[in-house]
This record gives C-alpha cells, sequence and structure tokens, in this order.
C-alpha cells in the first residue's frame, strides 16, 4: 500500500531522532520513496549522511539551498504525505503559529499532503499550557498526532512525552495515506490488558504475573486498523498506546463496572488476567504477624466473570474474544472454556514459561470452525495477526 508513495520526512531535534532512521527503514522495506530534511536542531542527532543513506535520497536541510536547487514549493507538493519524526516543542509551536524561517517551517506552510507528527520532548514541556494549546490547534487543522508515550525519559525522568515507536508511526502513516487499510473505522473496540490487584488489607493484594505487554499490543494493532479503542487495564508498567483511550482500575469488580460503561461496542477483546478470586472480607487495618501466632486463614469468594458477563450481556459486541492462560492440555481446556463462557473466540497460550512479562507468545485460536496454531511470535506481531483476523471476521 505505501509501494512508490512519496513521504517528505521531517526530522527535528530530539534525542530520540535516531529513531526516524529505523522508520526509514520501515518505509523504504514497504516500497516508499523517502525524501529527508533536516532541521538545524535535526541535524545535532542524525547525520546529513546517515539519513542519506537510508533514505537513497539527497537530504535537504538548508532554505536557499533548496530554493536554488529544488524549491520549497516543489518540495511541499511534490510528497503524498509530511511526516514529522520527531517533532520538537518548538517546531510543533511554530507550526501552530504559521511561522516560516527554515526549510522544515517553509514547506509545512505550504504543503497541501496531510502531516503526521510524532511528538518528542520532556513531560514538563508536554504538560505546559502552550504546547497544549499548540497541539489543539494542530489537531483542529486535521494534523495526525501519534504519541507521545509515556515513559523513561534522557534526563532521568519519566512521563509523557516519548517519541512513539517506529513500527506504530509506520502503520500511522500507511493508515493515512491508505485508509482503505483502516477497515476498522466507525468500529469499537473494548480491550483488557494487565492483572487485577485484589485487597486482602490496606497493604497486600493477591495478584499475578501479567505485564499487559500482549493486551497493550492488541489495542495498539486494533486502533492502527481505525477502531475506537477503549483500554480497560490493571496495574501495568508498559506505556498506554497511542490514539486510545484508558481506563485504569485495579479490581476485578472495577474491571467489570469500566467495562459495563464502556459499552456498546462492536468488538470485545479480554486479554486481562483477571483473579478468578478474591479476599471475601478485606481488612480495614494491616494483618499483624505475632510472634508465635498462626498465620491468618484467608477466606476467599468469587470474583464476578467478565468474559461470560459480557458474551451473555444485554448490549453484548458482535464479537467477543476471551483469552485462556493455561499450564496444560492447553487447547482441550481453552475448548471448553469458549463453550462455558458463551463467547465466539478463545485464544490460548500457555504460560509455564517466561510467557507473563515476556515479549514473545505462541497462540492457539479456536472458534466454532476449529483451531488454528500460530507460530511462536513477537506480541506485537500476534496482535498484528489477530486485528487483521478481526478485521476480515466483520468484513
Amino acid at each position: 500500500m505505501l509501494a512508490n508513495r512519496q513521504i517528505l520526512l521531517i526530522v527535528s531535534g530530539s534525542i530520540s531522532a535516531y529513531k526516524a532512521l529505523e522508520l526509514t527503514r520501515l518505509l523504504r522495506k514497504a516500497g516508499a520513496i523517502v525524501t529527508g530534511v533536516l532541521t538545524a536542531g535535526g541535524a545535532r542527532f542524525v547525520t546529513r549522511e546517515a539519513l542519506a543513506g537510508i533514505t537513497g535520497q539527497r537530504v535537504h536541510d538548508d532554505l536557499w539551498a533548496a530554493e536554488a536547487e529544488i524549491g520549497h514549493i516543489r518540495l511541499a507538493r511534490l510528497p503524498d504525505a509530511v511526516v514529522v519524526v520527531p517533532a520538537s516543542a518548538d517546531l510543533l509551536a511554530r507550526m501552530a503559529h504559521g511561522l516560516a524561517d527554515d526549510l522544515a517551517s517553509t514547506i509545512l506552510l505550504a504543503t497541501r499532503a496531510p502531516v503526521l507528527v510524532a511528538p518528542a520532548m520532556n513531560p514538563a514541556m508536554w504538560e505546559h499550557a502552550a504546547t497544549r494549546a499548540n497541539m489543539a490547534a494542530l489537531r483542529a487543522r486535521g494534523v495526525t498526532v501519534i504519541g507521545p508515550g509515556v515513559g523513561a525519559m534522557a534526563e532521568a525522568e519519566s512521563g509523557a512525552g516519548r517519541l512513539a515507536e517506529p513500527d506504530d508511526i509506520f502503520a500511522a502513516v500507511a493508515g493515512l495515506l491508505a485508509p482503505s487499510a483502516r477497515p476498522l473505522v466507525g468500529r469499537h473496540a473494548l480491550v483488557t490488558s494487565g492483572p487485577t490487584h485484589e485487597p486482602i488489607d490496606p497493604v497486600r493484594y493477591i495478584a499475578n504475573r501479567s505485564s499487559g505487554k500482549q493486551g497493550h499490543a492488541i489495542a495498539t494493532a486494533l486502533a492502527a486498523l481505525g477502531a475506537r479503542v477503549t483500554l480497560v487495564c490493571g496495574p501495568v508498567a508498559v506505556p498506554d498506546p497511542p490514539g486510545v483511550t484508558v481506563h485504569r482500575i485495579e479490581s476485578a469488580r472495577e474491571m467489570l463496572a469500566a467495562c459495563e460503561a464502556a459499552l456498546p461496542a462492536d468488538i470485545a477483546v479480554m486479554a486481562a488476567a483477571v483473579a478468578d478470586w478474591r479476599v471475601a472480607r478485606e481488612a480495614t487495618q494491616k494483618l499483624k504477624k505475632e510472634p508465635g501466632a498462626a498465620a491468618p486463614t484467608l477466606t476467599m469468594a468469587l470474583n464476578p466473570d467478565i468474559l461470560a458477563t459480557l458474551s451473555h450481556h444485554a448490549q453484548r459486541p458482535g464479537l467477543v474474544i476471551g483469552f485462556a492462560a493455561e499450564t496444560e492440555r492447553v487447547v482441550e481446556h481453552a475448548t471448553a472454556k469458549r463453550l462455558r463462557k458463551g463467547c465466539d473466540w478463545i485464544v490460548a497460550n500457555d504460560v509455564s514459561g517466561d510467557v507473563m512479562g515476556g515479549d514473545a507468545n505462541r497462540v492457539h485460536v479456536i472458534t466454532a470452525n476449529g483451531v488454528e496454531d500460530w507460530p511462536e511470535m513477537p506480541k506485537d506481531a500476534v496482535a498484528g495477526r489477530l486485528a487483521a483476523r478481526i478485521a476480515e471476521a466483520l468484513r
């Protein structure tokens, strides 16, 4: 879908600018023709030679040199899309206010092509009212924004401002140029992710080893295909997926309430590892270990069954997909679970190894038509294949 499409890539000043090279590689692999433009700040982090070597094209970094040789208007009108990766706070501000004092900002003011920006900056700069106002103005003008993500930053800080990953930006560019590649536009997808924490007392809880990586990857993949995604997640350390509405919860009961509040939905993917049991009566004070005393006895109660509830809900999504984390007889147990819960599909995996918290997964997709055995692959690849399978089923 990107073969022979003209992409003008603007690289502005950010320590994350090296990711623009990986994005360029992905675009070139897909057949796109990439022309690079470096701002003065971008050239501090990525050399002209490095960008030219990957694009296979001459890189432009000076307004007056470009004017003499090709002209900024031609550069502005040549591409099918203009992609700014990374987009610094300064360049976003100049875009919002229509300034045109260098080659990049001049192209952005003159282009008629769709524009996508991937912001990257310190969390304090991203949260500043001026940046918020600038982003609101750009979105109102139709600029597509991906990210930023949440995570560790170069300044030993953490928060929102991290550049989106090249794979996610690539998917966004593909969607920008090929609306037909976004078959889930107009669909609402509900996804759950991560563990639940069931309190024992004010300082202890029951939990599991789920990292949320698979559920978050599924939310990202569905959003890349155009779906409006609501992600209900338990306590996780992975960053929020770009372009996704996130509701954070702690317990299974809170997750069920958030899922029901998100209905109606066309798709429900219940990837969270929900605790089956909770303590029947949570202690209001910390349970103390007394010398010579026996360990306390915890009386357990069943948690609500979120998958079964949504599968039989009055506002049941058209496609309900559950997950089965098993340690033995994986397909057999998952097949029985699909029938017992009343969902359409079950995605089953063997979690006896390092799947929980790991980066790869090997799943079996169980439907009324049989079992699909997928090879082991990265979790984001599993997510992309599952999202494509969902789109195919709903087409």
